[in-house]
């Protein structure tokens, strides 16, 4: 008789460098009262600057803004129309910033108020400027707070929920964890709520059919109260490298609770948010074009360093910035594939040329490097 593996262990919040946490509005407003629950919000800023202070790079996904503008504005309960929840939101988008700036700077740390839309994750070149204002906010030691910029988005361009814009931001900032914190601490094989034998999944290895048809199907009231979504969430972070967790938010330090072991619902991923990346660049992306470049590039390559202008000796194809490219040696032979940080006409103009050279040349300080390392994966296809 074989030797059964061992069970998978779950994994612990302090084995995660970048980690985004997704705060819904019901967590955040007291809905009667129309005001923030700043006792709790005071514990949760908290436990994030007990993970700033041991180097982790902490990204806030956060909701509120149409229910701090309705309070606000003094709008009656119930649905709004697209207009008035737009309006809303931009008043309740200056009290929301406000309030997430407030708590963290107590504890010395400056809050950055990022706004997306749908389009600014999928839309190559919008992704690539959000990503990169996400960067420079982490690189200063800041918090991100990302919502999505309901005073435009439309039913038609939004995602409707900040579980999967959660998702999002978590793969386009590379994070390796994403926490959920919900009315619930994780995912039930029946609704709690209703059945009293549900049993809570604590490890869910891999999203199945299975696990899907735990969170009901759309439409149903299991679905209305965001579990589907959850679920959708889970798919989308999973399969670019990044785990995630559902955790209680109906309790003081919410992460504090899950480090020390609190019931939650963990969802694995195999992979890491760079080989996730790196994959998706090697074999999922049809390159629009090709850089030849020379033989001391080719050894920084192969060294682990980005490419540099100066090392260009060729631009073929017609892309843009953010695309696929394949890298060639002077003899043609492919030696890698990356996203170039040019447009093609851009990419010509300073080919050969030192970094320093970028601004003079294009009127602009783009990046020092045509492919940086971490948007680069070397060896042929």
């Amino acid at each position: 008789m074989s030797a059964k593996s061992p069970p998978t262990k779950s994994p612990a919040l302090a084995d995660f460098r970048r980690i985004v946490v997704k705060v819904g509005s019901s967590l955040l407003v007291d809905s009667k009262a129309g005001r923030v629950k700043e006792d709790w919000l005071a514990s949760l800023a908290e436990d994030i600057a007990g993970l700033h202070q041991r180097k982790c790079d902490v990204l806030v996904v956060s909701s509120g803004a149409i229910a701090l503008g309705r309070a606000v504005l003094k709008l009656p309960q119930g649905p709004l129309k697209l207009e008035d929840s737009q309006g809303a939101a931009a008043v309740g988008q200056i009290a929301l910033a406000r309030t997430w700036a407030e708590a963290l700077s107590r504890h010395g740390i400056a809050a950055g108020q990022v706004l997306v839309t749908l389009q600014d994750t999928e839309e190559r070149r919008r992704y690539l400027n959000a990503r990169s204002t996400i960067e420079r906010l982490l690189a200063w030691r800041s918090v991100p707070v990302i919502n999505e910029n309901d005073t435009v988005a439309t039913n038609e361009i939004r995602y409707g929920d900040n579980d999967r814009l959660a998702a999002r931001v978590a793969t386009m900032a590379s994070a390796d964890l994403l926490v959920l914190l919900s009315d619930i601490d994780g995912l039930y094989d029946a609704p709690p709520g209703k059945n009293s034998k549900a049993t809570r999944i604590p490890l869910v290895e891999r999203v199945t059919p299975d696990i899907e048809a735990m969170a009901g199907a759309a439409g149903s009231e299991l679905s209305r109260g965001g579990m589907q979504t959850k679920i959708e969430a889970a798919k989308i972070a999973t399969q670019a490298g990044t785990h995630m967790v559902i955790a209680s938010g109906r309790i003081d330090h919410p992460l504090k609770a899950i480090a020390d072991g609190a019931n939650c619902t963990w969802f694995l991923t195999a992979a890491n948010p760079v080989t996730a990346r790196k994959k998706w660049i090697a074999g999922s992306l049809e390159p629009k074009g090709a850089l030849i470049i020379d033989k001391g590039a080719v050894a920084a390559l192969n060294s682990g360093k980005s490419l540099l202008p100066a090392g260009v000796i060729k631009v073929e194809g017609a892309f843009a910035r953010g695309d696929a490219v394949v890298i060639r040696g002077p003899d043609g032979v492919e030696v890698a594939r990356g996203l170039v940080a040019y447009d093609a006409d851009d990419a010509d103009k300073i080919k050969g040329r030192a970094s320093s050279d970028i601004l003079l040349i294009l009127g602009f300080g783009g990046r020092a490097e045509m492919v940086h390392r971490d948007h680069l994966v070397v060896g042929p296809s």
